[in-house]
Parts: structure tokens; sequence; C-alpha cells
């Protein structure tokens, strides 16, 4: 028994939604979530010293009930900042999982090779480099170039997390990266600008550029102007899965930490998926072939 206290979450923090909806869209069989997250329990995996903010605990337990809620048969855990560089808790889940979950960690530059194959016998096959400064402290360039060479001998991928007006400056540094690279949540567009706009153009062509880089088609609730049913960030995230319909992602980013405007239903988000991918083709690519092809090729 743990002799750890809970660290409670930071003031005005928003819990999991209550009663997310039964989506009236049904996942193929052996869809993946491939973007979500496990927090604690905090009094068995205690938050980074270091940590910019303070989630409600969503351990593991409540991460399987709600992909079997939704209809989803995977989960792809995505070490989150709060969490640091200790990835015990995901690898608690990993571990639980029978086989039905992989990871993204963040590791620190200074992991031995033993810790990465354990991390990669726990089922990790990506390196998350967040370049948010809200979220965490900056990491030289140099050193993250050093974690990805380290990740390209293991076969594992990177992972990105960057806002559009960072682009410009951040794309020489991922056009060094020397193994396939996953932009996160489209790579923040400004909505407001429309998908139209230069901004998010400069994106598409980045991965047109680029053959080893895929995106996440993720976080409508996190990027929108308007507010659910997030309308106005449909045509980001269709574009982005017809024009790379085998380089596509998707996740709900449960349990959306740090949101700030409202509490997101994750059925709603469910929801959305017919109209970002409107054939059947396409939502086989976005939720079975592409994130097994990525994460259990092996």
């Amino acid at each position: 028994m743990s002799n750890l206290q809970a660290q409670p979450p930071t003031p005005g923090a928003f819990d999991v939604h209550p009663n997310p909806k039964k989506p009236d869209f049904s996942p193929p069989p052996g869809a993946v979530d491939a973007h979500c997250h496990v927090f604690g329990s905090s009094d068995k995996f205690p938050y980074s010293p270091i940590r910019k903010y303070t989630p409600h605990d969503a351990p593991a337990a409540k991460l399987f009930a709600l992909r079997d809620h939704l209809g989803f048969d995977k989960n792809v855990l995505v070490q989150a900042s709060c969490h640091g560089k200790d990835n015990a808790a995901m690898v608690d889940c990993l571990n639980q999982s029978n086989g039905k979950a992989r990871g993204v960690a963040i590791v620190d530059p200074a992991i031995t090779d033993k810790e990465l194959q354990e991390l990669h016998a726990a089922g990790v096959r990506g390196v998350r480099f967040n370049f948010l400064k809200r979220l965490v402290d900056p990491t030289p360039k140099s050193e993250y170039l050093k974690i990805a060479e380290r990740a390209a001998s293991m076969g594992w991928h990177v992972v990105v997390y960057f806002e559009a007006e960072e682009l410009d400056d951040i794309a020489p540094f991922l056009e060094k990266i020397p193994t396939l690279v996953v932009i996160d949540h489209m790579g923040r567009p400004d909505i407001s600008l429309g998908s139209t706009h230069g901004q998010f153009l400069r994106f598409v062509k980045l991965l047109d550029d680029n053959s080893n880089f895929w995106v996440k088609v993720s976080c409508p609730e996190r990027l929108s102007v308007t507010g659910p049913p997030y309308d106005d960030v449909t045509p980001f995230a269709r574009t982005l899965v017809e024009r790379f319909p085998d380089r596509v992602l998707w996740g709900t980013d449960w349990p959306h930490p740090n949101m700030k405007t409202h509490i997101a239903d994750d059925g709603q988000l469910v929801d959305q998926i017919p109209r970002i991918a409107p054939t059947v083709e396409l939502q086989r690519k976005l939720l079975v072939d592409n994130p097994m092809s990525l994460y259990w090729s092996d």
C-alpha cells in the first residue's frame, strides 16, 4: 500500500465528463484511439515536481472503461508534461492492457540503453518533444536530436507538439529528425484564420514536402473558436485526412488535460469522425490501418 498522499488538482481544473454520450458513429473493428493519457493516481504515481499544472487523476481503469464505452479496441498512450520524464504511470497502464495499448514516452537525454529496451518491452514505440512554453521549460534542439537518433535506432518515431506560429522556426529542426515524425493536433492552427489561410497552407506544404511526416487530426475541443460541435475545425481535419490518408491518426486526447473552456464529451468527439473521414475506406485507414502499422507492426 502506498504511503504517498494524493496531489490535489490545480484550482478550477476540469475533471473528465461524468457521462459521455454513447457515440452514434460505430468505429470499425480494431479501431485505435491513438492519442490519450493516463494520470496517476497521484498517491501511487506522483506528478512531476516541475509541472506547470496538476490534473485530476485519470488512471488506467477509467481509460479502459471509456475505450469500451466508445467502441474502440486499443489505445496509444502519450506521456504528458505533468508526469514529466517519469513514465511509470504510463508503463503501468501498458502492462495492464493485455497488449491493447502502446506508448509514447518523454525521456531524458541521459537515459540508458537498458532503460530504452525496458520501455520498448513495455510497449513504447516513440518519444515526444513538447515545444509549448506554457507547459514545459525549453530543451535545446541539439538535445532533442540526440534523443531522436537513439529513438531511430530503436525503430521508434518522434511525436512533436508545437503551435502554428512556431512552424517556420521549427521546420528545419523537424527535417533533421532521422525517423518518422508525428505532429500532434494538426500543428495547432489558428482556426479563426480559416483552412485556406497561408498559415495552414504552409503546414500542408510541410507534409507535402516530407513523406516521413504524419499528423494527428485531433483536439477540435482545444482548437475550436466556436465550441461544440466544432464545425470550425472540421475543414482543417478533413483536408489532412483526404490529402494524406496514409499518414493520419486520430485520438480523443482524454482526459483533456489543462482545458480552459469546457468539459469535452468524448462520445461527441467520436461522432466527428465521419465528418472528417467521410468514407469507410478513409475511416479504416485513420482508425485501424495507420495506427496498427505504426504501433503494432512488431
